[in-house]
Formats: C-alpha cells, sequence, structure tokens
C-alpha cells in the first residue's frame, strides 16, 4: 500500500511538519482572490470532504498528549480514487494563486495511530518525508 500526502511549503513550528493542502486552500481563502467559480468549487469539495472523509479520533499514540508536539499526519491511501482526484483539484485551484502543493509518497508513513478505509493519521518515523 502507497500513501499520500499533499503538502505547501509552509511548516508548523510546533511539529516542524510542513502543512497539508487544506490549510494551503483556506489560506487562500483568506486572501479574498478567489473568483467567484473557484470559491464556489472549493466549498463544493470540502463539503464533499466533511461527508465522505471520517475526522480521526487519534492523532498520537500518546493518550493525553499535547496535539501540538505529538502530533500525526494524515495520508491518504492510494485506493482512494475519489478523494485522490478531489485533492488534485484542489492543488488546480491553488496554483495560479501561488502556492505550490507537492504529493509525497510512501509505504512508510510512521506509526499509524488511526486509519480508516480511506486515510490513515501517522505519527512520522525520523526518515518519514512529510
Amino acid at each position: 500500500m502507497r500513501y499520500l500526502r499533499f503538502v505547501i511549503s509552509e511548516k508548523s513550528p510546533d511539529s516542524g511538519f510542513r502543512y497539508g493542502f487544506i490549510c494551503g486552500a483556506y489560506e487562500v481563502q483568506n486572501r479574498k482572490v478567489l473568483e467567484p467559480f473557484e470559491e464556489d468549487r472549493l466549498e463544493e469539495i470540502f463539503a464533499w470532504f466533511n461527508e465522505h472523509l471520517h475526522i480521526p479520533d487519534r492523532f498520537s499514540r500518546k493518550r493525553n498528549a499535547n496535539h501540538r508536539k505529538h502530533h500525526g499526519l494524515s495520508w491518504f491511501k492510494d485506493t482512494a480514487s475519489e478523494h485522490l482526484q478531489l485533492a488534485r483539484e484542489v492543488v488546480e485551484i491553488l496554483r495560479p494563486h501561488g502556492v505550490v502543493v507537492d504529493i509525497l509518497e510512501t509505504e512508510r508513513p510512521g506509526f499509524v495511530v488511526y486509519e480508516d478505509e480511506f486515510q490513515v493519521v501517522a505519527e512520522p518515523f525520523a526518515d518519514t518525508r512529510a
């Protein structure tokens, strides 16, 4: 199984890892530079993700861990074709607005702390590129 993570260049000061593409989308929305059709499409995609992608109940191996310091990263499974298609569509909306999204792939995302049909959340290994 391969796992994919869509990331922007900006890193979290707490974890040191790059933020995901949804953060990039919110950043562009907050700048108020999107065309109305782009804004509408992002909202449709976010609504679809809210309906079809479960919010993980764990982000850490530690029960009462500080969420910011012991934070797992979300990865799509390579079999989540509809999710991946929509993530790529978000990438295309962001590109003209100066937000570059890299797609990282791995077979070893880290210590998996949550998993469902479409995604995993994993605390990265020391050598995980995320």
